[in-house]
């Protein structure tokens, strides 16, 4: 979960660090859907019970997609990352109260306070945070949050969960690229052309990420890996400041670190 927390933080980076980030995160999608052509001739469909979930999150991803680009175009990657990745398992957290009766306990109680006042405090920080970018960040954490419960229960009853990841990458990248390319044909041609190793590098590095998450998912508590593997925020503070230079003052750390033991916390 580590190792998938460093792959989907770097694929962010890739999306942050391009000129156009609508456009890499449509070719980052597009990629994906090719990359698992080859793998549809020898990997079944999922059982009939998980497709109810697989429609779920094809149609939300493209509110994700559009999110993801909106926040990253609006501020730094070290800004909206940890609010998106910090904000989900919260919201996993909570909501599994009322869809299956769990009850957080004081320490996890503890742990939505820490990510309450990171998310906070990233949200307030300046160089890179803006009111626009902050908004789309907790947009995106609700969607985060909405597709890791659907895809989570639709790889259990899926009849195994390479069947599941598969199809769902297959097809969820193929409306929000598609509504791109209608948009914006001609700049999306273009890029395709100049940046095509962008959207390949990004597409193994999320798929990798997300079939590690979902495996995960079949064999331990689903709010628990989501919990886990929200500590990629750090890697990406990290890779923000390293990488694409944003800076990593002390409120920015306080900020981070905050989210991270508030996720560590909340299944202790």
């Amino acid at each position: 979960m580590l190792g998938a927390a460093l792959l989907h933080a770097a694929w962010n980076a890739i999306l942050k660090s391009g000129a156009d980030p609508l456009l890499d995160t449509a070719l980052v999608a597009l990629s994906g859907s090719a990359l698992c052509v080859p793998l549809l001739l020898i990997v079944a469909p999922p059982a009939s019970a998980s497709w109810p979930y697989m429609a779920i999150s094809v149609s939300i991803h493209v509110g994700y997609y559009a999110t993801l680009a909106a926040a990253y175009r609006a501020g730094d990657l070290s800004h909206g990352y940890p609010i998106m990745r910090g904000t989900a398992p919260l919201l996993v957290a909570v909501g599994t109260i009322g869809m299956f009766g769990e009850a957080l306990s004081g320490t996890a109680w503890a742990g939505v306070l820490l990510i309450c006042a990171g998310v906070l405090s990233l949200g307030m920080i300046g160089g890179g945070a803006t009111r626009k970018a902050t908004a789309f960040a907790l947009v995106n954490a609700l969607i985060i949050a909405v597709y890791t419960v659907s895809d989570a229960t639709g790889a259990r009853v899926s009849g195994g969960v390479e069947r599941y990841v598969v199809w769902v990458f297959f097809l969820m990248g193929l409306p929000f690229g598609l509504i791109v390319i209608a948009l914006r044909r001609g700049a999306f041609v273009r890029h395709a052309a100049r940046f095509w190793w962008r959207g390949l590098a990004g597409a193994t590095l999320s798929g990798l990420a997300y079939a590690i998450v979902l495996w995960a998912m079949t064999r331990a508590p689903i709010a628990a890996v989501a919990a886990l593997r929200e500590t990629s925020v750090l890697f990406a503070a990290l890779i923000g400041s390293l990488w694409l230079k944003e800076g990593f003052g002390w409120r920015r750390v306080a900020g981070a670190a905050s989210v991270v033991a508030g996720i560590a916390a909340l299944k202790l």
